[in-house]
C-alpha cells in the first residue's frame, strides 16, 4: 500500500511519540466512501501499515480501543472483499489480532469479521495479480488452519465455513469499480499451494472432545480432500490413521462416520494406496472399524447405512491386503468358516431373514473378502475344506437351474437374472488361493477334479456368450485360465490332465478376431492369459504339443506375431523358442505364409529391423553394419557409460539380452536352420548375417566390458591375460569386418541381378513393340489390297509366283494336281484350299429333332453309326410291377 493514496502530506512525530500532521486539514485513517461512489461500489484503500504500527505500540491507555476501532473500519471498507495485493498486511493485522485474544478478549470478534471476509472472492485489479501475489496468497491461506490453535468455538467454526465458501464462492455484493473477482479456483490453488489441508488435520488432535467443532473440521477435510495434492499432504500428517481411529466415537448426527469414511476414500483414491493401508494396518483403526461394521450390520435399516456398512467392509478388505495387518482377530473369531457359510447355493424352502437380494449382496461381499483374507490364513482355508467349497459352490453357478440374481450391488455388477457374478468372484477366490504356488493347495485342487471342471466350464462360457455381458464372461475366461496356468506350470501330471481339452479352448481363444483386441473389453487380457497358459500348460508335454501342432496352433501364433503389436511379440517368440525343440516344429514354422506371401523367417528378420530401429542401433541405408567395434550397441548403451559393477550385478550388455526381442528371434532363427530359409529378400539375407552372428558379437561386447571396467579400476592384468582380452577383442573386430565384407558382397550381387533383370524386361519390351509395329505393317497392307486393284493383282503375282517356286520342276508320275484356286471366284483378299464336307444322313441320326441324350440310351448291338431305336429302356428307368 502506498500511504500518498490517503494523504498528500508528509508525516511525522514529536517527542511525545504522537502522530503530527503538518497539512492544517486532518487525514482519517479510513479512506472516506461518498455517497455516489457507495452507490457504485467503490473504495479507497486504507493505510495499512499504519494499521500494522498502531498494533505494535505498547503502554498507551487507549491503545486496545483505537486497536478496535481500526479493525472494525478495515472490515466496514473491505466487506465486499480483500483485494490480492492487501492480503499479506491484512492477514498480518489478523495475526496480530490472533496474538491478543489470549489476554484480550476483545479481539476475537475483529478476527472473526475479518476471517468471515476471507470467504468471499479475493479481487484483482489486473489480470497479472494472480501472478504477483500468489506467494503472498498462498501463505495468507495457509494461515487459516494455524488460527485453528485458538480455543474459541466460534473461531474455528467461522474458519471452516470460509474454507468451504472456496468451493463454493459467491459474488460479491457489490460490484467494486477497477476490480475484478478472481477465478473461482484460485483460492483451491492457493490452499494447495499453502499446505491448508496438513494444518487442518493437525488441528484435529486439539477437539478430542468437542464434536460440533469436529464436525465443521470433517466437513473442511472432505471438500479438501478432492484434491490429489492435498491428499498428498493430508497423508504426510497421518490423517487416515487419526480419522479411522475415531469412527466410532459418539455422534448421534451421523454425520462423523459419514464424512469420515468419504474422507478415506478420497484418501484411498487420490493418493498412495500403499502408505494409506500402512496407516490403517493397526489394532486400534482394526477395532474402530470392526464396532462400526458390527453397529451397521445389526442396527442399520436404510439405504444409506447398509452403503456405509459396505464400504467400511471394503476398506478392511483393502487394509487385508497388508500381509503386516494385525488380522490374527479373524483366525479367533473363525470369520473364514462364518464367510464360507455364504459361499453355497440357496436352499429352497427355507426362511430366511434376509431377502433375496440383501441375501446376494451378503454372498457376494463374502466371497470378495475371503479373495483378500484366505491367502493369508491357509491353515483354516484348508482346516475348512475351502478347494471343495468352492469348487462345489462353481458347480452350482455352471449349471441351468433356475436363478435370478438382481445384480443391484456393487460386486454384482454384469450378473442380473444369471450367476456370472457368483462365479467370477469364485474364480477370483480360487486365482489368489492358486498364486500362493502352495503345493498342498494346488495338488488338493487337482486331486478334487478342478482342471477338468475349469476346462467345462470355459466351454460352457463359450455357449453362454452375448454382448451384454462379454465384458464379464471375457473377465471369468482369463481367471480360468490363469488358474489352470498356476495348477500345471510345475506340475506334469496335471498338464497331462489338461490335455486336448485345454488346448482346444486355448486355440478358440487364438482364432478370436484380431480387430477385437482393440476393443477395451478385456481381449487383450485374455489373450495375454491364453499365451500365459501355453508356456504353462502345454509346452513339457509332449502329447499336448503334438497336438497343438496338428491342429495348426504354430500357424496361429505366427498369425498373432504378424500383427506387429510389441505388447505380444516377447511372450509369443518365447513359446516359439520352445516349440522349437519339438522336432517337429520347424515343418509347421516353414510351411506357414502370411500376407503376400510372407514367410516366417521373413516375419521375423522382418521383426528385427523393427527392433534395432527402435533401439537406435547404428545401420547404413542397406543395413549393413556401422561400426564393427560395437554392432550391436544401443542408443542406451551408447549412452550409458560403463560403470564397474560386482560380480552378481548384470551389466547393460547382459540386461539387453533379456530386455529385448533380438536375443529371442535368434533362438528361433538357428532352431530352423541358418542355411535353409525360405522366402528371404537381399535385404532380408543382409539381415541375417548379422543374425547368424548375433553371439558372438554378444561374447565380444561383454568381454570388451570386462576389459574397460579393468581399466576403469586401475587394474592392471598379467601378460598373458591381456594378450588373452585384446585377442578376444580383436577377434570380434574381424567378425564385424567379415560380416560387413559379406553383406558388401550380397548387395553388389542382387544390384547385378536387378541390373539384368531391368535388361529383361527392357527386352520385353522391345519386342512387343517390334511385334506391334509388325502387326500394323501387316495391316497397313491388307488394306492397300481391298483399296487398290493394281496393288492386289500385284500381291496376287507374287504369291503365284512364290507357289510356283516352290513346286518340283519336274512333276513325278501318277502325280495328282491340285487346284490352288477357285475359277469364277471373285475376292479381294488371299485364299486358300478349300474342303467339301457333306453332311450325315438323317436316317443315322433319326433327323434334326431326334432326341440327342444317348449316352443314357442302351445301344442295340448292331454295326454302323448309332441310330435311334424304338422300344429300348433307359438304364436308370425304374421298373414297373406285373400286375397280380
Amino acid at each position: 500500500m502506498s500511504t500518498a493514496e490517503a494523504s498528500e502530506t508528509a508525516e511525522a512525530r514529536d517527542p511525545s511519540g504522537r502522530i503530527k500532521i503538518s497539512s492544517p486539514r486532518q487525514i482519517p485513517i479510513v479512506g472516506v466512501v461518498t455517497e455516489d461512489e457507495e452507490v457504485q461500489g467503490a473504495f479507497k484503500s486504507m493505510d495499512l501499515n499504519r494499521v500494522i504500527r498502531l498494533f505494535e505500540e505498547t503502554g498507551k491507555d487507549d491503545l486496545e480501543e483505537r486497536q478496535l476501532k481500526s479493525v472494525k473500519k478495515l472490515v466496514q471498507c473491505y466487506q465486499n472483499g480483500f483485494p490480492l495485493r492487501d492480503l499479506a498486511q491484512i492477514f498480518k493485522i489478523l495475526n496480530l489480532c490472533a496474538e491478543k485474544i489470549k489476554t484480550q478478549p476483545h479481539f476475537i470478534e475483529p478476527a472473526y469479521n475479518i476471517i468471515k471476509l476471507c470467504g468471499l472472492p479475493f479481487l484483482k485489479k489486473k489480470a497479472s495479480d494472480e501472478i504477483t501475489y500468489a506467494e503472498d496468497t498462498a501463505n495468507s491461506v495457509g494461515l487459516l488452519g494455524d488460527l485453528m490453535k485458538i480455543p474459541n468455538s466460534e473461531l474455528r467454526i467461522q474458519i471452516c465455513k470460509c474454507i468451504i465458501d472456496f468451493y463454493h464462492a459467491e459474488p460479491p455484493k457489490k460490484h467494486i469499480t477497477g476490480y475484478q473477482q478472481a477465478s473461482s479456483s484460485y483460492k483451491i490453488k492457493m490452499a494447495e499451494v499453502g499446505g491448508l489441508a496438513k494444518t487442518m488435520v493437525q488441528s484435529l488432535e486439539l477437539l478430542e472432545n468437542q464434536l460440533v467443532e469436529k464436525l465443521w473440521v470433517l466437513k473442511a477435510l472432505q471438500h479438501l480432500s478432492t484434491s490429489e495434492i492435498n491428499c498428498t499432504l493430508m497423508v504426510k500428517a497421518q490423517a487416515a490413521s487419526g480419522i479411522c481411529a475415531h469412527l466410532n466415537d459418539p455422534d448421534p448426527s451421523g454425520q462423523l462416520l459419514f464424512r469420515s469414511s468419504e474422507i478415506l476414500w478420497n484418501l484411498l483414491e487420490k493418493s498412495s494406496k500403499e502408505e494409506i493401508i500402512q496407516q490403517l494396518s493397526n489394532l486400534k483403526c482394526l477395532l474402530a472399524l470392526k464396532e462400526v461394521f458390527k453397529n451397521l450390520f445389526i442396527r442399520g435399516v436404510s439405504h444409506y447405512d447398509r452403503q456405509l456398512r459396505n464400504d467400511i467392509l471394503v476398506i478392511t478388505t483393502i487394509i487385508s491386503q497388508n500381509p503386516g495387518a494385525p488380522m490374527i482377530l479373524l483366525i479367533d473369531g473363525k470369520i473364514i468358516l462364518a464367510l464360507f457359510t455364504y459361499v453355497k447355493k440357496p436352499e429352497k424352502h427355507k426362511i430366511l431373514e434376509w431377502s433375496a437380494a440383501q441375501y446376494e449382496e451378503l454372498q457376494l461381499h463374502a466371497i470378495a473378502t475371503l479373495s483378500s483374507v484366505a491367502p493369508f490364513l491357509i491353515d483354516e482355508y484348508m482346516f475348512y475344506t475351502g478347494n471343495a467349497r468352492v469348487l462345489e459352490f462353481l458347480t452350482w453357478c455352471d449349471n441351468d437351474d433356475s436363478f435370478f440374481s438382481h445384480g443391484n450391488s456393487f460386486h454384482g455388477a454384469g450378473g442380473r437374472g444369471n450367476k456370472f457374478a457368483q462365479m467370477r468372484y469364485s474364480l477370483r477366490l480360487l486365482r489368489a488361493m492358486v498364486y500362493l504356488e502352495n503345493d498342498t493347495i494346488n495338488k488338493d485342487l487337482c486331486e478334487k477334479g478342478a482342471i477338468q471342471q475349469l476346462i467345462g466350464i470355459f466351454k460352457n462360457t463359450i455357449s453362454k456368450y452375448n454382448d451384454k455381458e462379454e465384458a464379464i464372461l471375457l473377465e471369468i475366461q482369463s481367471d480360468i485360465l490363469l488358474i489352470l496356468s498356476g495348477l500345471c506350470e510345475y506340475h506334469i501330471p496335471g498338464k497331462e490332465i489338461f490335455g486336448t481339452g485345454g488346448v482346444d479352448i486355448i486355440l478358440h481363444v487364438m482364432k478370436t478376431d484380431p480387430k477385437k483386441l482393440q476393443s477395451g473389453l478385456g481381449y487383450n487380457i485374455l489373450l495375454y492369459s491364453t499365451l500365459d497358459s501355453i508356456w504353462c500348460c502345454i509346452l513339457g508335454c509332449y502329447p499336448s504339443e503334438d497336438y497343438f501342432l496338428e491342429k495348426e496352433g504354430i500357424f496361429l501364433l505366427l498369425d498373432l506375431l504378424a500383427l506387429n503389436q510389441k505388447k505380444f511379440c516377447n511372450l509369443i517368440l518365447g513359446i516359439m523358442v520352445e516349440f522349437c525343440d519339438n522336432p517337429k516344429t520347424a515343418a509347421h514354422v516353414n510351411a506357414w505364409r502370411g500376407k503376400k506371401d510372407q514367410t516366417a523367417a521373413s516375419l521375423l528378420i522382418k521383426l528385427w529391423r523393427k527392433e534395432e530401429k527402435e533401439l537406435g542401433v547404428k545401420r547404413d541405408k542397406y543395413g549393413k553394419i556401422v561400426d564393427t567395434k560395437k554392432p550391436l550397441f544401443t542408443s542406451f548403451q551408447e549412452e550409458q557409460k560403463i560403470i564397474p559393477l560386482p560380480a552378481n550385478c548384470p551389466t547393460v550388455a547382459v540386461m539387453d539380452v533379456a530386455e529385448n526381442i533380438r536375443a529371442k528371434i535368434y533362438a528361433v532363427l538357428g532352431k530352423l536352420d541358418f542355411e535353409n530359409l525360405p522366402g528371404l529378400s537381399a535385404e532380408d539375407f543382409v539381415t541375417l548375417c548379422i543374425i547368424h552372428r548375433y553371439l558372438d558379437f554378444k561374447i565380444g561386447e561383454i568381454w570388451n566390458e570386462i576389459y574397460e571396467e579393468i581399466k576403469l579400476e586401475k587394474l592392471r592384468p598379467v601378460t598373458t591375460d591381456k594378450k588373452i582380452l585384446e585377442s578376444i577383442t580383436a577377434a570380434s573386430e574381424n567378425i564385424g569386418k567379415m560380416v560387413v565384407s559379406l553383406q558388401s558382397e550380397m548387395i553388389e550381387s542382387q544390384a547385378r541381378q536387378d541390373v539384368q533383370n531391368e535388361q529383361k524386361v527392357y527386352a520385353k519390351i522391345q519386342a512387343t513393340h517390334k511385334q506391334r509395329e509388325l502387326a500394323n505393317k501387316s495391316w497397313e497392307n491388307f488394306l492397300a489390297r481391298t483399296s487398290n486393284a493394281k496393288t492386289l493383282k500385284k500381291a496376287k503375282r507374287l504369291q503365284e509366283k512364290a507357289i510356283e517356286s516352290s513346286r518340283y520342276g519336274e512333276r513325278p508320275p501318277n502325280a495328282i494336281f491340285h487346284r490352288t484356286d477357285i475359277k469364277g471366284l471373285n475376292a479381294t483378299v488371299p485364299f486358300g484350299g478349300v474342303v467339301t464336307v457333306e453332311s450325315t444322313p438323317a436316317r443315322l441320326v433319326g433327323g434334326p429333332l431326334a432326341d440327342t441324350d444317348i449316352a443314357l440310351k442302351k445301344l442295340p448291338i448292331r454295326g454302323g453309326a448309332l441310330q435311334r431305336v424304338k422300344g429300348v429302356k433307359t438304364v436308370d428307368e425304374p421298373k414297373k410291377s406285373e400286375p397280380t
